[in-house]
């Protein structure tokens, strides 16, 4: 979608180098900017993957990376604004850059720890003196050879000694360090999620919540990688490499003094390439994150994206993103294979250079057999060694770049600090609130100013009310009371102090917030209104006082009539986000949730608007006692909830225009008393009245009889609440009948061939480059096996020292030149291996997300609905599992491909040169592989019990972070990290046992190498001395079979990664064979040409697929005509909501039929039919993309949009004027979830978007809750204007805005129980007559 996420800057500037990381905002800012040719290139970038496109450059991120400047870079926002107010306004929004380092991974380990650590790590060491060691038998055992296996027998017995302490070490090395960096990374993880809850609201506004998962789940995991057995391994690897060097040493200085140029070329090319590394990889992650928070945007709005059929058009912006992590990724993964062809290159210079010099030493009497070959064989060793400590570097480059964002966070000091005990606390509150010449600027959105010197005296106890046009600055002054914000001039003050001076939790603590949009979270009913008492003195009180507390507060919010109809009644979940729940059941709660800590000061921001009217009522008398010897600040737009506050002020542009009481603000007949008449819903003339009571009574009245007709169904299948007695089918409800016949969810198990197959076809597109990188790969592998035959020449040669000096000299320079010659051959071979490797890893990683994203968006509703898929869990899985196929690909992929080939080749040659001795060895290897398997076996399930517990605890991050005006306004910090504290220690709980066998195998793999030597040594001995075999021969089987069991060990020291990348695997075969039953992607079904918009329900009975003991629907009949305002009203939690979800085919009915023009819409073709919808929901959703792009979203065919087309849906939405006003116009960034407007400013963003699409039939799910009367009565004006001509349902509390539809339905427990006009119904003197008194706004006595 062309121009979405893009940044207006006034004046771009560019840089290069690594200028411009100043600040994670500016990062962020910069990912926020790219031209629109480019964007364009990236939304045709072939998805087809038909051909290998080069990476799309649309959000480049040359800032973080380095290199020629192809971004334009953020400029300083507040630069135009006075130095006092810009510090303001920065210091709430800018991250400083934090240098990661390797020790910085270690920050949180405690005095145990570090002994531990001591502990594993010198078990490290120790394992990887034993190959040095080994080098010094292998020495003496060829003396021995040379003189003819003599002591062949004595010498290889310390193999098995050898062996023995290396499967200790290893095994202690390996569990110490796993299980330390999995406790590590929890603490890591708790830190950063502690660190973030206690950051400034305006930090959020500029981070969206899906960056937080995406570090919570994917970069965390990638920092616990650095600290786990790959560190082990590498300190192994680094201790050989300096031991064998040692070894040298002292065998032979001058010639290990010579090789040590060979050395330093090794060490040279690793610190230069991991430095690019670093770089280029954080510049991946940076790409990644801000795509993390545009899939945790979609996901969390699903119901929206399906309702505007924008699920290609979305991920088509999120693949923007992975365009950039794929650019990035692939330069790393080149460095990388720059750096491991370098190596191979040195080692094979090694090898000629070892050979070369020692046979002169040799020739010249210096050394003898023994020692030349001790220093060759450490050196090879080293080199050996050395060139595997790549991979793991990979590894731990990646952590360190990732820590660097996490601890840039943690390091972070936020402008209001809630964790902080600086400030004061008053002994006894008053409650009296004073705002002293207050100005005020959102962080992030500098170039306006909301509040202008605001002035306003709230005295304690009294109730006082702020209406206004949306984006006056009413939320902003609760905002300002909870201190979210700071103000950039004047000041906020309780019973006289100013609240910057008020520790800032304490403060939160005397203050109970009930917003617009309420949240709650993923828990029982019970344990959301408990959170009401965190920091009360019942916080800590028994289960019973806490219930008893939790129920009287349901009773005043009258949320308990619906609490006590659920099965498990105040302990039912409430699922993400409270979703199980209709809007007014949520707001009930939360509400409850406010008043049940019996707050000093109460702010009501809208609290009431999703209410039905009869709750409001219910709910408005509770507040107005609860609002009795308190402060109470009320925001509302639905003027009869407030017409007993003690004040009223009227806003306009952040300044105060009128203020008075209800009674005094008539008189005036000002700015008010345009609002009133606004919502005033016409008097009933009593002429007209008594004639339609007339004809009430007739008994031909059609309306009655269909009403009658309507009530039928429902009584006839009246649930009877699972009761366990004897039923008669007939006597069990229809929908109960019909959920029996449905079958269980089964989920599928795949073999590892299965998912092979399916990752090798994902990556099908780039087959030939595989082939490049498999090719490559085998000539690697040949290395070894075709070194052993050049080494054994040497050897062979050698022992012509003595006879023959010259003879021997000539050999060993022939063959050093072969190894030369090698050095060439491997190295560019190793450079195309991991080049192209890489390249099909980031291609297929790239390709995974951007599948599994669309994939995710074919499913239906119910998908969403279910536990396991939270919005938290799926953008962690989007993170997670690419990240771990990739774990399992580019050099990694190269090193196993390699040592396969090693082991394979090294085991014919070895059968071809000396069979008798080969085969016994040979008979070894299979225990080698064995151990390996079985880790890897292991492993993979022990990653799948992994996966649901970081599942869990990831969600339980994003919902804080999500959520975290809630989390900080009921000072849940400390709660929510206990919470995720718990769940970090029962997955280390899981882990330590899988983590120990681990570590067993592991080190058994490592051990029976020694092992096959000491048998290759004594029973070659036997050959030798017996002539069967030539020296040659002895030593080609020997080193290929070494080499080969090393190469096995290699291969399974990647077994965690195998086990991730299966895991990994089987969730994205899973997800890509998941096929839902409303399937966006197919075709199959009708399609209607011309359609009228009848709508009908025939009998529909419905529960919703996570709650089937629920019955929502039950036998529900109406019909709403081709061109009619059809209105529901009834109570919350009724069937309103889930009327239109079914008209939006969400979901489908257990029985009946949802009808258009006459065709089931079950059989119609769901793209085609839900084109000729459009909705405007109850919490509208907004993009982080500017104004025009969230308009554009609702078009059917967006490249035929033009400006003029927003700008008279805009109009037409009264919302043009509000946004042309701003600097940026339509440009105007609209931030994460639209948190940068107003609620009412987001309605009518989601109208405008709603009418662009000009639909046939308009659901309004009570699309001007959150306006300001004068809005709404625009707004009202123009979607009747634009229910002209189309079908219109609209589900309304606020009846003013309904007393015009041609019909209007009364729900009640699932069915329709009146229907008629607003005039006819008031005339019934029924359920609605009684709603609209209550609404009534007439002067109060």
């Amino acid at each position: 979608m062309a121009g979405f996420f893009k940044r207006k800057t006034d004046s771009p500037a560019s840089v290069s180098g690594d200028e411009s990381t100043d600040t994670d905002s500016n990062e962020k800012s910069s990912l926020l900017s790219s031209s629109s040719s480019e964007e364009k290139s990236a939304s045709n970038d072939d998805f087809s993957f038909n051909k290998s496109n080069s990476v799309t450059e649309t959000t480049p991120l040359k800032s973080a990376a380095g290199g020629k400047s192809d971004i334009h870079v953020h400029v300083d926002e507040f630069s135009t604004l006075p130095v006092h107010d810009a510090s303001i306004l920065r210091e709430q929004v800018q991250v400083p850059e934090f240098r990661a380092t390797f020790w910085t991974l270690y920050r949180y380990a405690n005095r145990t720890d570090k002994i531990l650590l001591s502990i594993g790590f010198l078990s490290s060491v120790l394992s990887g003196v034993m190959r040095p060691l080994m080098t010094v038998v292998f020495g003496n055992v060829t003396q021995a050879f040379t003189d003819l296996g003599t002591n062949a027998y004595y010498d290889s017995k310390y193999f098995v000694y050898i062996g023995i302490a290396d499967i200790c070490f290893s095994y202690l090395g390996t569990f110490i360090v796993m299980d330390r960096g999995e406790v590590l990374s929890a603490r890591v993880r708790e830190q950063y999620l502690k660190a973030t809850l206690r950051q400034n609201i305006g930090y959020f506004d500029k981070l969206g919540s899906g960056e937080i998962t995406t570090r919570i789940s994917a970069d965390t995991i990638l920092v616990q990688e650095g600290m786990s057995d790959k560190i082990s391994q590498m300190v192994t690897n680094l201790t050989t490499f300096l031991a064998a060097l040692t070894v040298a040493f002292v065998r032979s200085y001058k010639l290990t003094f010579i090789l040590l140029s060979v050395i330093a070329l090794i060490v040279i090319t690793m610190t230069t390439a991991s430095r690019y590394m670093i770089k280029y990889f954080r510049a991946s992650l940076m790409g990644y994150s801000v795509g993390g928070t545009l899939a945790e945007e979609v996901i969390s709005s699903v119901r929206n994206v399906q309702a505007f059929g924008a699920q290609d058009r979305l991920a088509l912006d999120y693949d923007k993103y992975l365009a950039i992590t794929e650019k990035w990724g692939l330069k790393a993964g080149l460095a990388l294979g720059a750096m491991i062809g370098a190596m191979w290159f040195s080692v094979y210079c090694n090898y000629s250079l070892s050979f070369w010099q020692g046979s002169r030493f040799l020739a010249s009497g210096e050394l003898n057999v023994g020692n030349v070959v001790s220093v060759l064989m450490s050196m090879m060793n080293g080199a050996f060694t050395a060139s595997h400590i790549s991979p793991h570097l990979k590894q731990i480059t990646n952590a360190i770049a990732a820590a660097s964002k996490i601890f840039a966070t943690i390091e972070r000091q936020s402008a209001i600090d809630s964790s902080s005990p600086v400030g004061a606390t008053l002994e006894s509150v008053t409650g009296s609130i004073e705002l002293k010449n207050v100005r005020f600027i959102y962080p992030s959105r500098p170039d306006v100013t909301v509040l202008r010197d605001f002035s306003l005296r709230i005295p304690a106890g009294s109730t006082v009310a702020l209406v206004g046009a949306s984006g006056s600055g009413k939320s902003t002054i609760v905002g300002l009371i909870e201190r979210f914000y700071k103000p950039v001039g004047g000041n906020v003050t309780l019973d006289g102090h100013d609240i910057n001076d008020l520790n800032v939790k304490w403060l939160r603590r005397q203050i109970s917030l009930v917003s617009q949009e309420p949240v709650l979270f993923s828990c029982s009913i019970y344990e959301n209104v408990a959170h009401g008492l965190i920091g009360t003195k019942y916080e800590h009180a028994s289960e019973v006082e806490k219930r008893t507390l939790v129920t009287e507060a349901l009773k005043q919010a009258n949320a308990m009539v619906f609490i006590d109809k659920l099965p498990e009644g105040l302990d039912t979940d409430v699922g993400e986000r409270g979703f199980l729940l209709s809007g007014g059941q949520k707001q009930r709660i939360a509400i409850a949730r406010a008043i049940v800590s019996n707050p000093k000061i109460l702010l009501l921001d809208e609290a009431t608007s999703a209410l039905d009217t009869k709750s409001e009522g219910v709910v408005q008398d509770a507040l107005d006692k609860a609002a009795k010897n308190r402060t109470t600040i009320v925001i509302a737009h639905r003027l009869s909830t407030i017409r007993d506050a003690n004040l009223i002020v009227v806003m306009s542009k952040g300044a105060i225009v009128e203020m008075g009481t209800h009674n005094e603000l008539l008189d005036k007949k000002g700015e008010y008393y345009g609002l009133v008449q606004a919502q005033q819903i016409d008097k009933l003339n009593e002429e007209k009245r008594a004639a339609l009571l007339g004809q009430t009574d007739t008994p031909e009245d059609e309306d009655e009889k269909l009403i009658e007709l309507v009530q039928l169904p429902a009584e006839a299948v009246e649930d009877l609440k699972l009761v366990k007695t004897k039923t008669t089918a007939s006597a069990r409800s229809i929908s109960s009948l019909v959920l029996a016949d449905k079958p269980p969810r089964v989920e599928e198990k795949y073999s590892i061939w299965q998912l092979i197959v399916a990752i090798f076809k994902l990556s099908e597109p780039e087959h030939h480059w595989m082939a490049v990188g498999g090719i490559s790969a085998f000539i690697n592998g040949l290395g070894y096996p075709i070194t052993s035959v050049f080494y054994a020449n040497c050897i062979a040669a050698f022992q012509q020292s003595r006879t023959d000096p010259s003879s021997m000299r000539g050999t060993v320079d022939r063959f050093a030149g072969f190894f030369f010659m090698m050095a060439f051959v491997e190295g560019i071979a190793f450079v195309i291996t991991n080049g192209s490797l890489a390249y099909v890893a980031q291609r297929l990683v790239r390709r995974i997300r951007y599948m599994s994203f669309r994939q995710m968006l074919r499913q239906d509703i119910a998908f969403f609905d279910r536990d396991e898929n939270s919005t938290g869990a799926l953008t962690a899985t989007l993170s997670r599992d690419a990240q771990s196929v990739e774990g399992l690909s580019g050099a990694t992929l190269g090193q196993i491909l390699n040592a396969a080939v090693n082991v394979v080749a090294g085991l014919v040659l070895a059968l071809s040169v000396a069979p008798k001795i080969a085969i016994v060895c040979a008979a070894c290897v299979p225990f080698l592989i064995g151990c390996g398997f079985f880790r890897f076996a292991m492993q993979a399930r022990f990653e799948e019990q992994i996966k649901k517990s970081h599942g869990k605890s990831a969600a339980q991050a994003c919902e804080a972070a999500a959520a975290i005006r809630t989390v900080v306004s009921l000072t849940r910090e400390d709660d929510v990290w206990n919470a995720y504290h718990e769940a970090l220690e029962a997955q280390i709980k899981i882990s330590r046992p899988a983590t120990n066998k681990s570590a067993i195998l592991y080190g058994l793999s490592q051990g029976i190498g020694f092992f096959i030597m000491a048998l290759s040594f004594w029973w070659g001995s036997r050959f030798l001395r017996s002539g069967e075999y030539s020296t040659t021969q002895f030593f080609i089987t020997f080193v290929s079979m070494i080499m080969g069991a090393q190469a096995a060990g290699i291969v399974f020291s990647f077994a965690p990664d195998m086990g991730k990348a299966q895991s990994a695997a089987a969730n994205i075969k899973r997800l890509m064979d998941s096929i839902p039953e409303i399937d966006v992607w197919s075709d199959q079904g009708e399609v209607l040409d011309d359609v009228q918009g009848d709508i009908e329900f025939r009998d529909v009975h419905f529960r919703y697929p996570t709650r089937p003991e629920v019955p929502v629907l039950k036998g529900l009949n109406l019909t709403v005509k081709k061109g009619q305002y059809a209105a529901l009203v009834g109570m919350s939690g009724c069937g309103k909501s889930t009327t239109i979800a079914l008209v939006e085919s969400f979901y489908r009915p257990l029985a009946g039929q949802v009808l258009i023009d006459g065709h089931d819409v079950s059989r119609l073709e769901i793209n085609s039919y839900r084109s000729h919808l459009a909705m405007v929901q109850q919490e509208p959703v907004l993009y982080a993309g500017s104004v025009r792009d969230n308009v554009k979203l609702g078009s059917l065919h967006q490249e035929d949009v033009t400006d003029e087309d927003v700008i008279a849906a805009c109009k037409q939405a009264n919302i043009h004027d509000f946004v042309a006003s701003l600097p940026n116009g339509y440009d105007t960034l609209c931030g994460s979830k639209g948190i940068l407007l107003s609620g009412g400013q987001k309605q009518r963003i989601a109208i405008a978007r709603a009418l662009i699409r000009k639909p046939k039939v308009l659901l309004l799910d009570e699309a001007t809750s959150a306006l300001d009367s004068e809005s709404e009565k625009v707004v009202q004006a123009a979607l009747d204007q634009a229910a002209k001509g189309r079908t219109t349902i609209a589900v309304a509390h606020r009846l003013s805005t309904i007393q015009n539809a041609d019909v209007i339905y009364v729900f009640d427990n699932g069915v329709v129980c009146e229907m008629g006009t607003h005039q006819e119904l008031l005339a019934k003197g029924g359920k609605y007559s009684e709603l609209v008194q209550m609404q009534a706004l007439e002067k109060t006595a």
